[in-house]
């Protein structure tokens, strides 16, 4: 019975009829005479055979036989040169991966039905899968001309379509082929200029881009592309640009939602902060508008509105809640509301803040006294990536050692080495923590282990530079691998510290003064302090080094360098 409704609906999918291949349905056939009776006979097995050979590669490719199945399609199609059968065995051959087979498949679809807008296309789809561009441009511009109530949208079409082939500048060849005839039509211009684009053709496309506004001044997209194209040269320029665009198309929300973005990349907060209150004013439930709005107010120092505006996210159908509660779970942090932020951490449940805000969740079950329970959090939090595993290694040794076990803290360190022993960040924090517990000789190890892999890796290089230095051994090699981490980062004022410090040790110390009281106007460290503090007094200046010392350790009571040293000067 099943094979009987699958054949039923094979006849009508062909075109068949009882009355031989051909007949349109319900057609009857001519009165029987014997020849006649014959030539029906004939047709009737025709019939037979051609749905029976279609049932075949049907029941082929329903058991996964794609070539039988595709053999069966292609036998078929040839011999009857049908256009519903050569439809259906161009695609079966398709779904074989079989391109040359159904390239051929789809020029005879054409040859049997030259005017199928869908042969057309399916031959069209088989070029650039085979690309071979240099047979599409005759296919593509027939489509074109074939459809000309759609030919603006089939221009705009044209580069999604041939998204996929790498030489950019054969695409852009054929784009131009394509679109040159239109050049009344700012999709043209529009398609010419996307091409150049991608090809990074870029004057070519600015060029394009300005005939496309030409023919539609009003027209956004146009407007946002060459702003995009401006910005690769010179964002002032795409700024410019984007300024006139919306002064003349006030209501161009995404012309002004990209111009407020440029403005932030440019630093120009405030010029921003004006464009997004007009956005929020007339999008206020936007959430491509809403949280641009809120980062920016918090990059400003304006807490109220970017909590109100974060809040107000959470309403929306925003789709990254979990980084919303991030964002949260830090301002109340930064408050000290410790259990609104561990309610929002906790609903971080995705994303690339998912790590971070299991970590800081941590932190504050630290703070609360519950060691364990922030570890066995970090041990049943899963890490996706080598580099997520890594950071929750970090957060658990890190928790250790505010926690005062700095030994143990060393062992989570050294375990994740044994599985990982070429891990920068393990190597760089296990050589730090061995010096917390009095072990130089590993911290030296575990530093000039990274240094064999990354060479240049500046911490390291201050790292080892400073603990040298630290204990007054080794100045010469000290002072050189400081000097090789400052080069890299001359602005970094712990390696300015560093580098002050050894000089220090040299006993070069109007050198050393200069270098540490740049650092200490840059950051106004307690350990940069101390070491401020020690030289000054050397240098017997020691009114300032009570000043220095005593305004830090007012500021900073907690630190042990730095009490060390007031201990040490100020009994």
């Amino acid at each position: 019975m099943q094979l009987k409704r699958i054949a039923a609906a094979l006849t009508l999918t062909l075109g068949l009829t009882q009355g031989g291949y051909g007949l349109a349905a319900g057609e009857a056939p001519a009165k029987p005479a014997d020849k006649r009776q014959s030539t029906q006979s004939a047709s009737e097995d025709l019939l037979a055979r051609t749905v029976f050979q279609a049932l075949v590669g049907e029941f082929a490719l329903q058991r996964g036989d794609a070539k039988l199945g595709s053999d069966a399609w292609t036998d078929l199609a040839q011999r009857t040169r049908d256009p519903k059968v050569v439809a259906r065995a161009t695609e079966v051959a398709g779904f074989a991966r079989q391109f040359d087979r159904a390239l051929e498949l789809s020029k005879l679809w054409l040859e049997v039905e030259p005017d199928s807008a869908k042969a057309r296309q399916s031959r069209s789809s088989l070029l650039i899968l085979a690309d071979r561009l240099d047979e599409l441009a005759p296919q593509l511009a027939a489509l074109l001309a074939q459809d000309k109530p759609n030919l603006g949208n089939n221009l705009m079409h044209l580069n999604r379509m041939l998204a996929r082939h790498n030489d950019k500048k054969a695409v852009q060849s054929l784009v131009d082929r394509l679109a040159a005839p239109y050049d009344d039509l700012p999709e043209a211009h529009f398609a010419m200029a996307q091409a150049a684009a991608n090809a990074n053709d870029n004057l070519r496309a600015l060029n394009e881009t300005e005939k496309s506004l030409q023919l539609r001044p009003d027209w956004e997209s146009a407007a946002l592309a060459r702003a995009q194209i401006q910005a690769r040269l010179s964002p002032q320029t795409a700024i410019e640009s984007l300024s006139a665009f919306v002064d003349a198309n006030p209501a161009g929300r995404d012309a002004r939602l990209a111009l407020a973005r440029l403005l932030i990349s440019e630093k120009r907060y405030d010029e921003a902060r004006r464009h997004f209150d007009r956005l929020i004013k007339e999008n206020p439930d936007n959430p491509d508008v809403i949280y641009p709005v809120a980062m920016l107010a918090l990059q400003q120092g304006d807490m109220t509105t970017g909590r109100t505006q974060l809040e107000h996210l959470l309403t929306t159908d925003f789709a990254d809640k979990s980084t919303i509660h991030f964002f949260l779970g830090q301002l109340d942090q930064e408050q000290n509301k410790t259990e609104a932020a561990a309610e929002h951490y906790r609903q971080v449940t995705v994303g690339e803040q998912y790590i971070a805000a299991r970590s800081r969740l941590a932190q504050i079950l630290l703070q609360q006294g519950k060691t364990s329970e922030a570890r066995e959090l970090l041990h049943n939090t899963r890490g996706g990536t080598v580099g997520e595993r890594t950071q929750l290694i970090l957060a658990e040794s890190q928790i250790l050692r505010e926690a005062g076990r700095h030994n143990d803290a060393y062992i989570v360190l050294d375990l994740a080495l044994t599985a990982q022993p070429d891990n920068p960040e393990l190597l760089y924090e296990a050589a730090l923590t061995a010096e917390r517990i009095g072990k130089p000789e590993i911290l030296e190890t575990h530093l000039k282990h990274l240094l064999s892999i990354k060479p240049d890796h500046a911490h390291a290089l201050n790292a080892l530079g400073y603990s040298l230095a630290e204990r007054n051994i080794r100045l010469p090699e000290a002072h050189d691998l400081i000097a090789k981490a400052l080069s890299q980062t001359p602005e970094d004022p712990f390696i300015m510290d560093s580098m002050g410090w050894v000089l220090y040790r040299q006993g070069k110390l109007a050198e050393s003064l200069k270098t540490l009281e740049n650092a200490y106007r840059i950051k106004a460290d307690p350990e940069i302090a101390a070491h401020l503090g020690e030289v000054l007094w050397a240098m017997n200046r020691k009114d300032d080094a009570r000043r220095i010392l005593q305004e830090a350790i007012k500021a900073h009571p907690g630190n042990e360098v730095l009490s060390g040293t007031v201990k040490k000067y100020l009994p």
